[in-house]
């Protein structure tokens, strides 16, 4: 069993981008860790590298959470190792670019899977625990696509707005328990996941982006802080600003335009 002092973070996708970079922030605050992904040498191989820099330990799911059942395996996998999570982070996502109509149905389905009813389930299943001993915490990763409508990947807007609407009343539902909930909202980011959406289409426009270290690095801290909700970045946080004062035809229209196809 787990020195009860020490904090475990359960991280979803966790092997590149964003799960990663947040993987090294909790691996500094000295918490245990379980990494969790579908490519299991590359979390086995960050694994190695957390462990040697922080001496800390460090364990490894390999897990599809396309699959339906993949949450509940990896919760009976986390019991039989003994291990009591105490943060959970929910990183696992993507996204496709394309019209609804276009797209691959099960890809689209997968998204849903993935994005929210994975990230639902798993959250179901660790967080009693976590209210029975009036402590823990998730940490989720929604985007600031969550705030908006999505044409040409409406199925990921949409998929984000669920996270961000579950993730906010969940903060207020639980803050008494002694359970923090936080969603961080990055925008354009330095990760796998453009090459992912475009399998099947390009976008027309593209965007500065911040790096997945920078995205990690406020959503812990903001984490840590007790914030229900981090948008890194004064650009996304002006955009987000901007967006609340035009009416919502046009901010539809502005969207369609930018994730627009090439």
């Amino acid at each position: 069993m787990n020195n009860s002092n020490i904090e475990t973070v359960l991280i979803t996708g966790a092997s590149s981008g964003i799960g990663l970079e947040l993987a090294k922030c909790f691996a500094a605050d000295k918490a245990n860790l379980i990494l969790v992904a579908r490519n299991v040498p590359a979390l086995e191989s960050l694994a190695t590298e957390l462990r040697r820099e922080h001496q800390i330990e460090v364990e490894v799911i390999g897990a599809d959470l396309a699959q339906p059942e993949s949450p509940q395996a990896v919760f009976e996998e986390v019991q039989g190792r003994g291990r009591a999570v105490d943060v959970l982070v929910n990183n696992a996502g993507f996204g496709l670019h394309g019209d609804f109509t276009e797209l691959p149905l099960a890809r689209q389905l997968e998204i849903i899977q993935v994005n929210v009813s994975a990230l639902v389930a798993l959250t179901g299943l660790f967080v009693p625990a976590m209210v029975q001993r009036r402590r823990g915490g998730i940490l989720n990763v929604g985007s600031v696509a969550g705030f908006v409508p999505g044409p040409h990947m409406a199925v990921y807007y949409a998929s984000k707005a669920f996270v961000q609407s579950f993730s906010e009343a969940l903060h207020e539902e639980l803050r008494e328990a002694g359970v923090q909930v936080t969603n961080l909202c990055p925008g354009p980011t330095e990760t796998n996941f453009s090459r992912t959406a475009r399998a099947y289409q390009v976008r027309s426009r593209q965007a500065s982006k911040m790096s997945a270290m920078e995205v990690a690095v406020a959503g812990h801290r903001a984490f840590r802080a007790g914030r229900c909700i981090e948008v890194p970045g004064l650009k996304n946080l002006l955009l987000l600003g901007l967006i609340w004062l035009f009416p919502r035809g046009f901010v539809r229209r502005r969207v369609g335009s930018y994730n627009r196809l090439k």
